[in-house]
């Protein structure tokens, strides 16, 4: 179990660092954080692969924060990440989701999804 909490609060850390400005900025820890063969299926119905997210603009930046924070394991060496996130300047809410999977001893992003929530009524 105390293994199981130590790689939450990891997976959470390397999530949280993909939203940060400075590593979206740099392509040689994005480099880190996603595996060769990243794939996103993003919020806005975009289709991204790792190089897109690598080229001279890098990642974009994004003011968001999270909540919700889960962890399911797959197998030994891979994990599902499931959380909401807030944007800050949107006021958007957002479900995703992240595969990550262990390999040359480090955790890397391999694939990726945000799935918009219904925005809902004013008063409702």
């Amino acid at each position: 179990m105390e293994k199981q909490i130590w790689l939450t609060e990891h997976i959470r850390c390397l999530e949280e660092q993909l939203l940060s400005a400075e590593v979206r900025a740099s392509v040689d820890r994005l480099e880190e954080l996603l595996d060769e063969q990243f794939f996103e299926y993003g919020s806005s119905g975009r289709v991204w692969v790792r190089e897109d997210l690598l080229g001279e603009e890098g990642a974009g930046t994004v003011s968001m924060t999270i909540s919700g924070f889960e962890l399911h394991p797959l197998a030994e060496t891979a994990v599902l990440a499931t959380y909401r996130t807030y944007n800050q300047e949107t006021g958007r809410r957002v479900l995703r989701s992240s595969v990550w999977k262990l390999s040359g001893g480090r955790w890397r992003m391999f694939f990726h999804q945000g799935t918009p929530e219904p925005i809902s009524p004013a008063g409702g």
